[in-house]
């Protein structure tokens, strides 16, 4: 079982963040951190719930300005129960305190998290004064199968005496964004108008808004007992829905209390309100035995869809990841209108924020949860209108996606950031990440290669692409001096670099990244106009203004968009090989751990805007989207010759400049060398697996799961190492396996066909198609072509390998 469990033996305060994060349980609608019951938010507990999609907007004064920032709100916290041992005949309030693992109190502590069944189990220990032990064993869900409840079983067992417990069980509305220390003088206090009550005996609810969004939120929660209690009249605090409970224990037996909770909100769908929906729902919920039941069957089916298989320790982390993934973007997220959460819903870093992660999510989804990338698109497509609004409101045509998202599409990006090396505020110049567009449109192609949807190809993404495509060639001028096209003043994803050395102004020309996709963009556009019915052709024309010389000028621009060269490699962006060199040795000597070089470089006073280093990917990200025959095809149809040796070049020169300062770093370095140099590539691989687990980014993961990096390592054995491509008809393969992972398999759905099995060993590949009365599935490999019919298994030579 323990390549499906995660193990926590004792409790360390300093590691509790981190805990709660990897242990968070979700539905795709709401999840909540694998928080300690007993505690309430402090220093080492962090107790965050969050439904997908809800946030609210405050303005905070930073730094003498009013800065507005839009972030996922965290919901009132339904998990507290704490409890402590009554003194004998004390009929008053009991005199011991509340037991919490941070106390003496504390003799033993151990967490489980079943990714199998979706539930954290935790038992612990406590011992009072008087030397009388204490037995709690709990267990938790999210329900994957009714996305609106959750439930907590609780345990207790006197360990050889006799006597009465208090338990105290509450839905606490005193929460606020308060998770990330970057943050904290921003204003976190989202939920406003608190109301609490009653609903019979056993069933108490809390109901609340968020102050400017207005979205009114709801949470009802039952407890039942097994074992001898009786109820103690409570007065409900002012935003705090409390029941307290006496148990009376008799030695070595086990009394139980189980707390189901309900959570609504007015966003959702076919409900009056979300208080009478929650209270609903808990007191016509099953009990906990039947609940879990039935959301123990909802996760089997999820990993019958999207379970993958590689052998040790990597397998582990990869299903560890894929528990995560699944407990984000779930089938439920296809009935909501929401975008992927850079960190999930399991933290407060970026604030909930929507980026460009989708760009290494919606691979995978696409070929085992079309439906989930579908509505993940449509949450963009919804947004289109916006994205005009946002690119005429910067001077241009067509659509300027934000490099942040949140409720309504509108930039989202902060104005200031804090360096926490240095103490001081930044001006934030990110958003002018414009990439973000062309990940928008290369999802948009990969789900429909993938999923066969034309009608999403011909309707809602033809308009994205279309308005993409406005953008960028707006945004192209002409260098008559060059005989090229520029795009000039924008950000690439390397981050690190947002200005030239000196310059008044910020953003940076021609990044090759930047360019190229751009370039990708404008040339699917083309063939996706051409490809349309005629009379949807015309409808696209007329109702957005399309006219024949706008063609005629994106076939141009995609044909001399300028990509930048210096000392026989791609450069980042024009001048990059003008800056200066960096003492790498010396900062890793004087530093340690140099991954965040900007913070480093500012607190001393310096810019990393001066040197050639990179945080992430940039040029090499082209090396991610695109297979090499595509990128040698990409880049000829620029007028250059993308030979093996040059983008070898290109490869060692940014590995020997990038600090990896984020999660997608090695996930990116990984894929991109595992196509050439697979001796090389599984220190990066390495990395891409074990950042979250072992919280490589110095304490981020605790603030959020990073889920672009998780989904990534996903589709680097989906993708990356099979080779497989989701052609025109067919879908293409050339594994290329790496030493230290030879043997994987995995299963996927491809144009109504469910459960594709492919199976790699050394030198051998198994292709297997469930029986059905589909048609075929052609697969073009590099030597040859087969087409594998339902219910036909193929064992395949490999060469070579």
């Amino acid at each position: 079982m323990r390549d499906w469990t995660w193990e926590y033996d004792g409790y360390d305060p300093a590691e509790e963040r981190l805990r709660e994060s990897l242990c968070a349980l979700g539905n795709g609608y709401f999840a909540t951190r694998g928080a300690t019951p007993e505690c309430p938010a402090d220093t080492a507990h962090y107790p965050g719930t969050y439904a997908a999609g809800c946030y609210n907007r405050l303005t905070s004064t930073v730094a003498g300005r009013q800065i507005e920032n839009e972030d996922m709100v965290n919901l009132p916290n339904w998990l507290p129960l704490r409890f402590r041992i009554r003194d004998d005949g004390d009929d008053s309030a009991a005199t011991n305190g509340w037991f919490t693992p941070d106390s003496t109190a504390l003799v033993d502590h151990h967490q489980t998290l079943d990714l199998r069944t979706g539930t954290l189990a935790r038992t612990a220990t406590y011992e009072d004064p008087r030397g009388r032990r204490l037995s709690v064993r709990q267990l938790r869900f999210v329900h994957m199968a009714d996305p609106h409840l959750a439930a907590l079983r609780t345990e207790f067992t006197a360990q050889g005496w006799t006597g009465e417990i208090e338990v105290e069980s509450a839905i606490d509305g005193t929460v606020t964004n308060n998770g990330v220390a970057r943050y904290r003088q921003l204003d976190g206090h989202h939920l406003s108008g608190i109301s609490r009550g009653n609903s019979g005996a056993d069933t108490v609810w809390l109901a609340c808004r968020t102050s400017t969004s207005d979205i009114r939120i709801a949470m009802a929660a039952r407890i039942t007992v097994e074992g001898p209690m009786r109820p103690v009249p409570t007065d409900h605090e002012p935003a705090r829905a409390a029941q307290i409970l006496r148990l009376t224990l008799t030695a070595d037996r086990t009394v139980t209390a189980d707390k189901t909770v309900a959570l609504h909100t007015s966003r959702d769908p076919a409900i009056s309100d979300p208080l009478g929906a929650a209270v609903d729902r808990v007191n016509t919920a099953p009990r906990f035995h039947e609940l879990l039941l039935s959301h123990q069957a909802a996760w089997q089916q999820l990993w019958q869809r999207a379970d993958i298989q590689v052998p040790g320790e990597a397998g582990r982390i990869l299903r560890l990841h894929l528990f995560h993934v699944l407990q984000t973007l779930s089938p439920h997220t296809a009935d909501l209108d929401v975008g992927v959460p850079a960190r999930g819903l399991h933290g407060e870093a970026y604030r909930g924020h929507v980026f460009w992660d989708e760009l290494f999510v919606l691979p995978y989804l696409n070929l085992h949860f079309p439906e989930v990338s579908r509505a993940l698109l449509t949450y963009r497509h919804r947004r289109l209108d916006q994205a005009c609004h946002g690119a005429r409101e910067a001077g241009r045509a067509g659509a300027m996606y934000p490099w942040q998202s949140g409720s309504d599409g509108r930039e989202e990006t902060q104005e200031l950031h804090l360096n926490p090396r240095s103490g001081r505020w930044l001006p934030d110049h990110s958003r002018l990440q414009h990439h973000v567009g062309s990940a928008i449109a290369y999802n948009v192609w990969q789900y429909c290669r993938a999923s066969g949807d034309t009608q999403f190809l011909h309707t809602k993404g033809a308009e994205m692409l279309l308005q993409i495509s406005r953008f960028w060639s707006d945004a192209a001028t002409y260098d008559a001096a060059l005989g090229r096209y520029r795009i000039r003043a924008v950000v690439g994803p390397d981050e690190y670099h947002d200005a030239y050395p000196g310059a008044a102004t910020p953003g940076l020309d021609d990044n090759a990244y930047t360019n190229v996709t751009a370039a990708w963009v404008l040339a699917r556009t083309l063939d996706v106009l051409e490809s349309l019915p005629e009379p949807r052709r015309r409808e696209l024309s007329e109702r957005t203004g399309l006219e024949a010389r706008e063609l005629d000028r994106w076939e141009d621009i995609s044909r001399l968009l300028h990509v930048p060269f210096h000392d026989g490699v791609i450069s980042q962006f024009q001048g990059y090989g003008n800056l200066k060199e960096l003492a790498w040795d010396a900062y890793r000597v004087r530093y340690g751990d140099i991954r965040r070089l900007d913070r480093i470089l500012e607190a001393e006073g310096d810019t990393v805007n001066g040197y050639r280093a990179s945080k992430q990917a940039d040029v090499l990200m082209l090396g991610y989207l695109f297979p090499p025959g595509e990128l040698r095809s990409l880049f000829s149809r620029l007028g250059h010759d993308m030979d093996d040796a040059l983008w070898q070049r290109t490869v060692d020169y940014y590995l020997r400049r990038t600090s990896h300062g984020s999660t997608l770093s090695g996930l990116v370095h990984g894929w991109v060398l595992a196509r050439g140099r697979p001796e090389q590539a599984w220190a990066y691989c390495k990395e891409a697996l074990e950042g979250d687990i072992a919280d490589l980014q110095g304490g981020t993961t605790g603030e959020g799961i990073h889920l672009g990096a998780m989904a990534g390592t996903l589709d680097l054995v989906q993708r990356g190492l099979s080779g497989l491509q989701t052609l025109d008809d067919a879908l293409g393969l050339d594994p290329v396996p790496l030493p230290e992972l030879s043997t994987y398999g995995f299963a996927l759905r491809y144009r109504g066909h469910l459960g594709v099995h492919f199976r790699m060993r050394p030198g051998q590949l198994e292709i297997t198609v469930p029986d059905s009365d589909l048609s075929p599935i052609d697969i073009e490999l590099t030597d040859r072509s087969i087409s594998v019919k339902p219910g036909e298994t193929y064992l395949l030579p490999l060469p070579g390998h």
